[in-house]
């Protein structure tokens, strides 16, 4: 993927991934106890949304996103609140961590900004390196399902998932859902992955 100044829709407003207000899908997988109250990491946390609200709830959160003007909104909507959370200017396939592990990473639509192949599995590669030993990453993306369009998420398939995942981590769900918090209404894919405890192995043939 070629760089992109994603400080440019920070700058104009230009933010249709950022209603405001927290992912429903997010709120509903805490909600019902799929991940407890731990160090967490935010990756692409924008604004902060997301972020503080899972600090509000308990988690010990690190917010990164590779704009600096993401982050600078992200602090401000931040100060004054007690919230265990904290934002940094990182760029996830690259800067250091040396927070980590964290026992839950989340995204909502950074992992599918990435249109190659080897750039899908570098982020998979990067989240299993960053997460503790069976701690899960909880990724919201773009689907092929839906009619066509031509606003809207990025459209990636499960086998482009799966083929940047299952290397690295444990793929332990994958639905169909929908982004309904934004401007345009898209299917999306619920993935949920976990770091192995032992190594991928290879497709069997019949003999």
């Amino acid at each position: 993927m070629s760089q992109r100044d994603w400080n440019d829709n920070y700058a104009t407003g230009q933010l249709p991934w950022d209603s405001g207000t927290p992912d429903p899908l997010l709120t509903a997988f805490v909600a019902a106890g799929r991940v407890a109250p731990a160090r967490a990491l935010d990756v692409g946390a924008g604004t902060g949304t997301n972020a503080i609200w899972l600090a509000e709830r308990g988690f010990d959160v690190l917010g990164i996103d590779v704009s600096p003007l993401a982050v600078e909104q992200a602090r401000a909507k931040l100060a004054g609140r007690f919230a265990r959370c904290r934002f940094e200017t990182r760029d996830f396939l690259s800067a250091p961590l040396g927070e980590a592990p964290f026992q839950f990473v989340f995204d909502r639509g950074c992992f599918h900004v990435f249109d190659e192949p080897d750039e899908q599995a570098a982020f998979a590669a990067r989240v299993a390196a960053v997460l503790n030993p069976g701690g899960t990453w909880l990724s919201l993306l773009g689907s092929t399902e839906g009619p066509p369009r031509e606003v809207g998420p990025p459209r990636r398939s499960a086998r482009d998932i799966a083929a940047a995942i299952e290397p690295v981590l444990e793929i332990v769900e994958l639905s169909t859902a929908e982004f309904t918090d934004g401007p345009y209404p898209a299917r999306a894919w619920v993935c949920l992955a976990r770091r192995r405890l032992g190594p991928a192995q290879p497709s069997s043939r019949h003999t």
